[in-house]
């Protein structure tokens, strides 16, 4: 088995891999979701049904990348803080700033109600069953619930046996295709719906780290697809072996092709790049095509708008924002030594 990697190193092909995810989603939304939404307006004359399927790729990168945060913390409040800075100064400046064009637009049917904008602010809205003000944040409640299990395993049992509590995972999901009636907040904080994706990264990481080999991983990683093959629709099986399949192509360092400039640059945006393109692309779409323009030149522009936008926010509040929140915290002095948490693989 190879010998650890430092987890500090920054996979320049995971940041590829995040901006392919992206894209996909956008010209998904753009072409599929928004004739859904908006059948009376003129729009471009394709659909990309399997673009929906991109977010897996997302659940699977949190579940290799986890680590990377995990393996650096001491107390639980660090792993708090840092999930907040990385995350919600970008989100609250994506939210609002949709808000503001949806409503300056006038676009009723994207608005939402004063009590679900303010379960938003929380960034919480998901579990309260509340409607996003930007349908893409749907996935962010699934992230939150994620990150909350995974806190829940490095603070109570460790890393060291973490196979075997993924085994458990998957048992709960069987659990759950077999009792519709399981409540819907635990099927949802257990991250049940799409667990075996994240499983996915995580046995990744664990090879790519050194602290397994692909043959110890492989019996969980066909119990994870047989999850999905017994539960799911063919497609989501489909999905699930091709993830599979990048992943292990990423650890055997066979997707460094991915890793040209515009690609990885597009990774490194892309989350103030997905929290801002869905609506206000809608928005921009109607406009341009009311004022008479093709759906080709909406499309282009909606993109145009979402990728100005994204980079603004990544710039000027993702960054500096996520770097001062950080800075604070290690200025105070306030991370102890393990908080009793067990020792790490």
């Amino acid at each position: 088995m190879p010998g650890p990697r430092p987890s500090s190193r920054r996979l320049t092909e995971l940041d590829a891999l995040r901006g392919l995810g992206a894209l996909c989603v956008l010209v998904f939304h753009y072409s599929t979701r928004f004739h859904e939404l908006f059948p009376q307006a003129a729009h471009v004359p394709f659909r990309f049904l399997g673009g929906n399927y991109r977010v897996l790729l997302f659940f699977a990168i949190s579940g290799f990348a986890i680590f990377f945060t995990l393996d650096r913390i001491r107390t639980t409040a660090d792993f708090l803080v840092n999930r907040f800075a990385r995350l919600y100064p970008a989100y609250l400046v994506a939210m609002l700033l949709t808000l503001g064009i949806e409503s300056l637009a006038r676009v009723s049917q994207l608005l939402i109600g004063s009590a679900a904008i303010l379960a938003n602010v929380t960034m919480l809205q998901g579990f309260a069953f509340l409607p996003e003000v930007d349908g893409a944040y749907w996935t962010l409640t699934v992230e939150i619930a994620f990150y909350a299990c995974m806190l829940s395993i490095w603070k109570y049992t460790g890393l060291r046996r973490l196979e075997l509590l993924l085994l458990g995972w998957l048992a709960a999901r069987w659990l759950y295709a077999l009792w519709p009636g399981m409540p819907e907040r635990i099927v949802m904080l257990l991250v049940l719906r799409y667990v075996p994706f994240f499983i996915i990264g995580i046995l990744s990481y664990r090879v790519w780290a050194g602290q397994r080999s692909w043959r110890q991983q492989a019996p969980h990683a066909a119990l994870a697809l047989l999850s999905v093959a017994t539960i799911d629709s063919p497609d989501m099986l489909l999905a699930g072996v091709l993830l599979l399949a990048t992943f292990v192509a990423l650890v055997a360092g066979r997707l460094r092709f991915l890793s040209f400039r515009p690609l990885v640059w597009m990774g490194g945006i892309s989350y103030s790049f997905y929290l801002i393109h869905q609506h206000v692309g809608f928005v921009v779409m109607l406009k341009m095509a009311e004022a008479g323009y093709s759906p080709w030149t909406g499309f282009a522009a909606a993109f145009a708008v979402a990728l100005v936008l994204g980079t603004l926010i990544n710039r000027l509040v993702e960054r500096p924002a996520g770097e001062a929140i950080l800075r604070w915290w290690r200025n105070r002095g306030r991370s102890a030594p393990n908080e009793g948490a067990p020792s790490q693989a």
